[in-house]
């Protein structure tokens, strides 16, 4: 990133008081981080995306709060609409229950983030805005590890299969879709975006399914949730069309 942001002539320099912001929203991602990867360790990669997809409810509330605006009734129902998805699957896979909480933690997270971002894309270039705080995630996270004695040689032996897999989710899964996200937080809110990410749980479970056979883990009705998660996306999509008509109808 620092490499791109000088290439791309980008102005490091901030003030002290957007380098404390940042830092701190850098250490929100950080715990996002650690939340995410651990669900998966707890469950599999199909519940933590399942789970995941509370961000939805956690945004539509978050949001309004920051941002000083009125709540829309139709993005909380939604975000129930998709709690009780995750009730629903929570109820068959119990035996995931530390996984979905974590899950549904780093959904939280996500939103906080998310919605930050989207006040300080106002303020700063996204990639400046990117920089700062995936370094402050990278401090926070290398503190993290020391203090938990994970932090040794052994940590930076890797194969090749590993190294590649760190360059794919460092560069094309987290870097550039990172400052492309915080780019779009000035044009559409960040409610909009957290529901759009939330297609992220049908493409993690259909990877999860061709590459680790989880089809073979979770029970069909598993998939019952999923679908209301799907339906529960393309109805806000509905719903914000017929909203913005009625609003410049008046």
């Amino acid at each position: 990133m620092f490499l791109y942001l000088k290439v791309t002539k980008h102005e490091l320099r901030i003030s002290s008081k957007h380098l404390w912001q940042l830092s701190g929203i850098g250490i929100i991602i950080m715990v996002h981080w650690l939340m995410f990867y651990g669900a998966i360790k707890e469950s599999n990669i199909s519940v933590t995306m399942v789970a995941f997809s509370t961000g939805t409810l956690f945004s539509s509330i978050i949001e309004p709060i920051l941002y000083k605006r009125r709540i829309r009734f139709y993005e909380v129902v939604i975000g129930l609409i998709i709690m009780g998805a995750i009730a629903l699957i929570f109820s068959i896979e119990t035996h995931y229950w530390v996984g979905i909480l974590l899950g549904i933690g780093a959904a939280f997270t996500s939103s906080l983030f998310g919605v930050f971002n989207g006040i300080m894309a106002h303020k700063l270039r996204p990639g400046i805005i990117s920089f700062y705080e995936l370094s402050a995630a990278l401090v926070g996270l290398t503190i993290f590890l020391t203090l938990n004695g994970n932090f040794s040689a052994d940590f930076f032996v890797l194969d090749n299969y590993s190294v590649v897999g760190l360059l794919l989710l460092s560069l094309v899964c987290t870097v550039f879709p990172f400052i492309a996200s915080v780019d779009l937080s000035k044009y559409i809110s960040p409610y909009t975006i957290v529901l759009t990410v939330n297609l992220e749980t049908v493409y993690g479970i259909i990877w999860a399914i061709l590459f680790y056979n989880e089809n073979k883990e979770v029970k069909p009705t598993f998939y019952v949730g999923v679908l209301i998660i799907l339906f529960a996306i393309f109805l806000n999509s509905y719903l914000k069309r017929v909203n913005d008509k009625k609003a410049v109808s008046e």
